[in-house]
C-alpha cells in the first residue's frame, strides 16, 4: 500500500498523541518542536487538549499554530519540568542520534528538547539513515562572526552556505554545511559548537532522541536506540 508522505506524517502523529496521552500524566506541559511533521503533531494534538495542562513552543511559528487551536502555550523559563518533547528530524541514524534545523528553530529546538524528561522524535522511513551529512547541517551563527565561523568549518571539512534571506526567531543567521559525512555526530556536534561565534548546531547526538516513532507504509514503529 502506497501512502504519501503526508499521510505518513498525519499517522506517526496521531501516534505521537497516543504516546503522549499514554505516557504523560494529564495536567503536563508538553514540549513541541517545528516543521511539518510537528504541524500535523499540534493538528493532532489539539483532540486532546483538555488532558494537557500545556505546551512549551520551539518558534513562534509553533506558538502561533499552538494557540490558533485554543492550546496555552508557556515560556519555558516558568516551567522546570516537561514529561515529553515531540518534534520531528531531518534525519535521524539507528542511534537515534538526529540532524535538524531545515526550518531554521534548531536552537530553541535544543534548548526545549534539554529540559524535557523524554525526546520522541516522529518522522518518516525516509529520514533513517546510516550516516548522516546528506541534508545539509544548519549552524545558528552570530552574524558578525560568520565569515570567522565559515573558515573554521573549512577546516572541519565542510562547505558552509548562507541561508540567503532567512533570520532565525533569536535575530541570527544560519550556515548550511553540505559535503559532510558525519561518522561521529556526538564529537562533530561538540567540535562545532567549540567555535567562537556559534550559537549551536543542528546535530542533536550529545542529547539524542529517547524513542523514535517511524511511519512506515505497514504502520509505525516504535524504535529505541541500538
Amino acid at each position: 500500500m502506497s501512502m504519501t508522505q503526508d499521510e505518513l506524517k498525519q499517522a506517526v502523529a496521531k501516534a505521537a498523541v497516543d504516546y503522549v496521552a499514554a505516557q504523560a500524566p494529564a495536567g503536563s506541559i508538553i514540549g513541541v518542536g517545528t516543521g511539518s511533521t510537528a504541524n500535523f503533531f499540534i493538528d493532532a494534538l489539539a483532540a486532546i487538549k483538555g488532558r494537557i495542562g500545556a505546551t512549551v513552543a520551539s518558534s513562534e511559528a509553533t506558538k502561533k499554530r499552538l494557540e490558533g487551536h485554543g492550546i496555552k502555550v508557556l515560556d519555558l523559563n516558568e516551567v522546570s519540568s516537561m514529561p515529553v518533547y515531540v518534534d520531528g528530524a531531518d534525519e535521524i541514524t539507528h542511534q537515534l542520534a538526529m540532524l535538524k534545523g531545515g526550518g531554521g528553530a534548531l536552537t530553541r529546538e535544543k534548548i526545549v528538547a534539554a529540559v524535557a524528561d523524554k525526546f520522541v522524535c516522529v518522522c518518516d522511513e525516509s529520514k533513517l539513515v546510516s550516516t548522516m551529512g546528506k541534508f545539509p547541517l544548519p549552524v545558528e551563527v552570530i552574524p558578525m562572526a560568520r565569515a570567522y565561523v565559515a573558515r573554521e568549518i573549512v577546516k572541519l571539512g565542510g562547505q558552509p552556505k548562507l541561508r540567503e534571506g532567512f533570520v532565525t526567531d533569536n535575530g541570527n543567521i544560519i550556515l548550511d554545511v553540505h559535503g559532510l559525512q558525519i561518522a561521529d555526530p556526538a564529537d562533530f556536534e561538540t567540535r562545532l559548537n567549540a567555535i567562537v561565534g556559534v550559537v549551536t548546531n543542528g546535530l542533536f547526538a550529545c542529547r539524542g532522541a529517547d524513542v523514535l516513532l517511524l511511519a512506515t507504509p505497514q504502520g509505525v514503529r516504535t524504535l529505541t536506540p541500538d
